[in-house]
């Protein structure tokens, strides 16, 4: 079993900047063609929702068009982590973070194609 641990939220202005991470113990990542590694968010109210993902391989990677152009995901194949950059920060990018790992066939986006999931990182932005 996998444990994702994210760190690095907090309260930033609209207009900063902030840099999570998730970082992976246990059993160690395997990069087949299925196995990504995504962040989703869930504001207060809201259903939680895809942010981003990035192949474990390759290295592809995936946005929701609410960050594309503002949010970068990037990892760390050696530390088994996982990052998130985001600029550009508004309040409405104010939720809990999650970071999550998929290993099986699923669509990307989708929250049930994920199979481990973090504790998540809260990330207030005031305006």
């Amino acid at each position: 079993q996998v444990q994702l641990v994210e760190s690095g939220g907090g309260l930033v202005q609209a207009g900063g900047s902030l840099r999570l991470s998730c970082a992976a113990s246990g059993r160690t990542f395997a990069a087949t063609v299925y196995h990504y590694m995504g962040w989703f968010r869930q504001a207060p109210g809201k259903e939680r929702e895809f942010v981003a993902a990035i192949s474990w391989g390759g290295g592809t990677t995936f946005y929701a068009d609410s960050v594309k152009g503002r949010f970068t995901i990037s990892k760390d194949n050696v530390q088994d982590t996982v990052y998130l950059q985001m600029n550009g920060l508004r309040p409405e990018d104010t939720a809990v973070y999650y970071c999550a790992r998929k290993t099986s066939a699923g669509v990307i986006r989708s929250i049930s194609s994920y199979s481990s999931w973090g504790q998540g990182t809260q990330v207030t932005v005031s305006s």
